[in-house]
């Protein structure tokens, strides 16, 4: 089984594991051609913490029990080091590893990420403020609309459905070969008042950064228009401020909603780099325990593709860092 134990979430929040099974059927794998064949029920079920239908201010307990693994599905890469994941690093840094999926370097982990982020959402909710994610890119197709409303009703939750088909194409063409391919993930935080964020080493762009670092496919993270602002002058990419009724606004949005580590109120944007799945059934060199060069094909049921899956994952550890900065700001003046 894997699971989660959230500390630290006030009392008085209605919560059932219907709230956490929603997100956790978003990531659930087996739910279409560009996912894994994996077929995981995921179902969630609170141990503690609920109390007649509400948070009651201790450790919130979720478990979910894993019932499809094929643990024999990896017996054949016992003693090899799998190109583009964390096998050798854990062998280096521990002297022995747990080669049946990957343990706590597998997709599999992000189940508690997203569970935790389902109360974060709760939290979230009573603030008016809404999380929403989505497919930007895959490989070199990216998105030229915006319907919100397409995102759950394509298999790559794209908010343009012509670009979806492209991309599903594209990752059914990299499975057909035996390959993956990576893409962007794009994450959009509504509603956010300004003050939440601390100024010096708890700025809220480092926590949301780190947070979507720490999920393993993630390489890469942009708050706002990230690197591009990097190509500017200062006088095309400050976001001019101007008075709209009495309220402070801004012009464009280029910082992403956050100044000086500080939310603004405007939306923010953030961005991820989603690498290819490392596990493809494509021959690659490799090593064994021994140092000896081999051959190495990963079998076993895999994504052609994270990032469909990706999108609740990252929506879920901007809503926990975003719940921990709301809660923390109640503090910050009387």
């Amino acid at each position: 089984a894997v699971g989660v134990v959230i500390d630290g979430c006030p009392a008085g929040i209605s919560l059932s594991e219907e709230d956490i099974q929603h997100d956790l059927d978003r990531r659930r794998p087996g739910v279409s051609s560009v996912s894994t064949s994996r077929n995981e029920a995921d179902k969630a079920e609170i141990l503690s913490g609920i109390f007649e239908g509400k948070t009651t201010g201790t450790p919130i307990s979720i478990l979910v029990k894993n019932n499809g693994q094929h643990s024999n599905d990896y017996s054949n890469i016992r003693e090899l080091f799998r190109p583009g994941h964390a096998d050798y690093t854990y062998q280096a840094k521990y002297g022995l590893r747990d080669y049946r999926g990957g343990g706590r370097s597998s997709g599999r982990e992000t189940i508690g990420r997203v569970a935790a982020g389902a109360v974060a959402k709760k939290i979230l909710e009573r603030a008016g403020i809404k999380i929403i994610g989505y497919t930007k890119q895959i490989g070199n197709i990216e998105i030229s609309s915006f319907d919100a409303d397409a995102i759950d009703s394509n298999d790559v939750r794209s908010p343009d459905p012509k670009a979806a088909k492209e991309m599903i194409t594209l990752i059914e063409a990299a499975k057909r070969d035996g390959d993956s391919i990576g893409g962007v993930v794009e994450v959009v935080a509504k509603g956010v008042p300004a003050g939440l964020g601390e100024p010096v080493f708890d700025k809220l762009d480092a926590d949301i950064a780190k947070a979507l670092m720490s999920i393993g496919a993630v390489k890469g993270v942009e708050i706002g228009d990230g690197f591009a602002s990097a190509t500017r002058r200062g006088s095309e990419n400050n976001d001019h401020i101007v008075s709209n009724k009495d309220k402070i606004s801004f012009s464009t949005n280029h910082a992403g909603g956050i100044l000086g580590g500080i939310s603004n109120g405007d939306d923010i944007v953030a961005r991820i780099a989603v690498k290819p799945t490392a596990s493809i059934s494509k021959p690659q060199p490799t090593v064994d325990l021994r140092g000896k060069q081999q051959e190495i094909r990963t079998e076993g049921r895999h994504d052609p593709s994270i990032c469909p899956r990706i999108v609740p994952v990252a929506e879920a550890m901007l809503a926990l860092v975003l719940a921990d900065h709301l809660l923390r700001n109640r503090s910050s003046k009387v």
